[in-house]
């Protein structure tokens, strides 16, 4: 073979070819040389840390002072402005859109208020504000209700213990839990790793046989927010230990067939008096059943983008509905215009909105009816296998209701199960129907107007003006006393109000 020299001389444009080839080489090496240097100076300068953070630092203001892309990026959890067709930031007075609701939860809290969530930032405020967690005089709920809403429950766990944080009174510990879900959350306050503070999750897996350590940075992306976007009980009349339903499976079904099992309910129905199921909000054990889960898609990749400012690559943690920043979320992936994008998501939360409607119809009726067969003398007998349909249906439409995004993160597996949920519905009124035809009752039935959220409310027994009323003297009163006694504590207690 000639030298190349010789090739040259032979055919010099080949010498060009040679040239050029080089120069590209080089060009692309030297793009690959700057990206690491870029990407280790950014991986330094991300991880700077100016002052130490404490263990268990509840603050995130303080969080905020190493990482302020990152924490300024989360004070936008305070934005409210935002209203997609079924969802968003705004706040959703959900009783009043749909009134049956108070009836399916007669007896329960959530007959007297049931709001969508709003931003993180709001966690506090809002299970201090809600009629749900009582007021001076009545304060039903244990700590373990605290546990999902606050940086200082970690710090608070790891203080009294784990076991001794959940027995406690959720009015007791007010004033050591001010601090809105934060950074110390899902952080580890040394290296910034993804980390899990919530003793119910790891517990879940172990009794699977799985070891929270061996999952993958891309699981945790999901993982740090299933610590609290799940299904949940409190185990133990007196223990209220945070227990994750998760030993026969994710699904509604393998769920309803855990509490079955061990004959749990969370409230007896004061209509139907049949034992009831609340389902929390599960929605990673929904998302589990989805495509994006299949596909390997975190809760992360969706709802806190990555994004990039003054050359530095971080994450957004304005957490919040993937349509609101649809460039930086779906279209990573999916290449269709924006419009388009927006309009799969609604065509299939109006289908399963629809289904929902139907579900709770039915089931808020089956409720009424039930109680007209107590009231004309049913027996246990003849009420039991109508009142396990019951139970079973409203906690299938649950299991949809509950979860966030109205299906989407699985919507072939939320119209099954709210198909479930109505077939079961309907099979209790027909059982119901057939009572009253055996016994000579009349029917069908006259069932009351619960047109809005006023005559439900009024219907099942609520006293509402009473009840805002003690909970505003809570508000003005022990609410305060809980503020100052957490200023003199900290030094000072930071404001969650969004400014512009």
């Amino acid at each position: 073979m000639k030298p190349i020299s010789e090739m040259i001389k032979d055919k010099p444009w080949l010498g060009w070819v040679l040239f050029l080839g080089t120069a590209v080489v080089v060009f692309l090496l030297g793009l690959l040389a700057s990206s690491i240097i870029e990407r280790r100076t950014e991986s330094v300068y991300t991880l700077q840390m100016l002052k130490p953070i404490a263990d268990w630092e509840p603050r995130n203001e303080v969080w905020g002072e190493n990482f302020p892309r990152e924490y300024e990026s989360y004070l936008k959890t305070l934005k409210m402005d935002f209203a997609s067709k079924h969802g968003g930031s705004k706040m959703i007075d959900y009783l009043e859109k749909y009134p049956e609701l108070v009836v399916l939860w007669a007896g329960y809290a959530f007959s007297k208020d049931y709001n969508q969530g709003r931003g993180h930032a709001y966690a506090v405020q809002d299970v201090r504000n809600t009629l749900r967690t009582g007021d001076n005089v009545n304060s039903p709920m244990p700590a373990t209700c605290w546990t999902c809403k606050s940086t200082d429950v970690p710090r608070m766990m790891n203080q009294m213990g784990t076991a001794n944080f959940y027995k406690a009174k959720w009015k007791d510990l007010g004033a050591e839990i001010v601090n809105p879900i934060g950074c110390q959350d899902c952080h580890d306050p040394k290296t910034m790793n993804l980390r899990i503070t919530r003793p119910a999750l790891i517990e879940a897996f172990q009794r699977q046989g799985k070891d929270i350590n061996s999952f993958s940075r891309q699981e945790m992306r999901s993982l740090v927010c299933a610590q609290c976007h799940v299904e949940y009980y409190f185990k133990g009349k007196e223990e209220k230990y945070l227990t994750f339903p998760w030993d026969k499976g994710f699904s509604a079904d393998s769920m309803e067939a855990y509490f079955d099992e061990i004959e749990f309910s969370d409230w007896t129905h004061a209509l139907s008096k049949a034992p009831m199921l609340k389902a929390q909000h599960p929605d990673y054990e929904l998302f589990k059943t989805g495509i994006h889960a299949i596909r390997g898609v975190s809760c992360s990749d969706c709802h806190m983008p990555y994004k990039s400012e003054g050359g530095v690559k971080f994450t957004d943690h304005h957490i919040q509905s993937p349509l609101n920043n649809v460039a930086n979320t779906c279209q990573v992936c999916h290449r269709e215009e924006t419009p388009r994008l927006v309009q799969d998501v609604y065509d299939r939360q109006d289908r399963i909105e629809e289904l929902r409607r139907i579900a709770e119809k039915t089931i808020a009726a089956a409720h009424i009816e039930a109680k007209i067969a107590w009231d004309n003398g049913a027996t246990d007998e003849q009420m039991k296998p109508i009142l396990k349909l019951i139970r079973h249906a409203q906690w299938r439409w649950d299991w949809v209701a509950a979860a966030n995004g109205l299906g989407f993160h699985a919507p072939v597996e939320a119209l099954r199960v709210l198909g479930t949920a109505i077939q079961k519905g309907e099979q209790a009124r027909r059982e119901l129907a057939a009572l009253f035809v055996k016994q000579g009752w009349k029917n069908p039935v006259q069932l009351p107007d619960i047109s809005t959220k006023e005559k439900a409310q009024k219907f099942i027994g609520l006293d509402m003006p009473k009840l805002k009323e003690a909970k505003q003297e809570f508000l003005n009163t022990t609410a305060k006393q809980w503020d100052e006694e957490a200023r003199k504590r900290q030094g000072y207690l930071f404001e969650y109000k969004f400014k512009e």
